[in-house]
């Protein structure tokens, strides 16, 4: 008798069933096939991802924080997403963060069992302060995963808003704890069950695409730059430089003198050279629009240059 697992995620995939045998070009070649469908997957859920941007920068514009809480490559690809937030938006690191079963160990090591002790979850949210007003997004490729729904379950008791990124339909258990459902469905995996290939790629996509998007609302770019950056470290300072030189057609020297007034933030720089104004009259201005320099500022990016690639 054939079982068949009810999770997608589990089930095997015809196409790749007799790659123990293939070579490493036809196995690159398997893999490509699998990968390529991943994208089409993710776009058929562009409305729930819409949804999840417009909690996210809601949330962040009354004071709340974006938590995802996951186990195992789930939990990981939530915390990798977190920790880019502060290097590249500027951000607080408490605005953005990654609840992993099992803990900081997890990331590197695999904790076996972790995803399964469900009070955890409310240990590991209630130790971050998970508070109304928050928004936790639980992330379980399987759509089972028991850690993750303990979890969404708390923080719809504390009056979180909630979203599940999944890539096999979840129980109906689950889904009542879930405001947002986000449900790339991208079938059985090359291996057997190794969430860390299709859904692990549909899982960080859609993360990106939470946080980016949230970001730019929030006014943490001016057209696709990246201007809410902070010069921490020389590549950034030179590509906060370089940043104004392009938009404010100045030079380098003024462009580091420029950021240097501007305490080493860009998009208060810009504000600072166009309306030829204080760093604090800039802040200030910046603040009443919402972050958006474009309604303080009344002019669009430069265009983007025609260099062959």
């Amino acid at each position: 008798m054939t079982f068949i697992d009810p999770r997608l995620t589990e089930r095997r995939n015809a196409r790749t069933a007799a790659i123990d045998l293939a070579t490493p070009l036809e196995i690159v070649d398997l893999i490509n096939a699998e990968d390529r469908t991943v994208p089409e997957i993710v776009g058929t859920q562009r409305e729930a991802i819409a949804r999840a941007i417009e909690t996210a920068e809601a949330t962040f514009r009354r004071g709340g924080r974006l938590f995802y809480v996951g186990a195992g490559t789930s939990g990981r690809l939530g915390v990798l997403d977190a920790s880019e937030c502060p290097p590249t938006y500027g951000t607080d690191p408490e605005m953005v963060q990654g609840i992993i079963a099992g803990g900081p160990p997890a990331l590197t090591r695999s904790q076996e069992g972790a995803e399964d002790r469900i009070e955890s979850a409310v240990e590991d949210l209630s130790a971050h302060g998970v508070r109304a007003g928050d928004f936790v997004i639980g992330i379980a490729a399987s759509g089972t995963t028991p850690y993750v729904r303990r979890a969404l379950e708390h923080a719809r008791v504390v009056s979180a808003a909630t979203a599940l990124v999944a890539c096999s339909p979840p129980p109906q258990e689950t889904l009542d704890a879930v405001d947002i459902l986000i449900l790339p469905l991208t079938g059985p995996e090359v291996v057997t069950g190794s969430t860390r290939m299709k859904a692990g790629t549909a899982t960080k996509l859609v993360l990106n695409m939470i946080t980016t998007g949230a970001m730019i609302r929030l006014g943490k770019t001016y057209g696709n730059l990246m201007v809410d950056l902070r010069a921490t470290n020389n590549k950034l300072k030179d590509r906060s430089e370089r940043i104004l030189m392009e938009v404010c057609e100045i030079s380098r020297e003024d462009a580091r003198k420029l950021l240097d007034d501007a305490g080493g933030v860009v998009k208060t720089a810009i504000v600072m050279h166009f309306l030829k104004t204080s760093r604090s009259d800039a802040d200030r201005a910046l603040e009443q629009a919402g972050g958006v320099i474009r309604r303080v500022v009344d002019r669009p990016p430069p265009p983007v240059p025609d260099i062959p690639l």
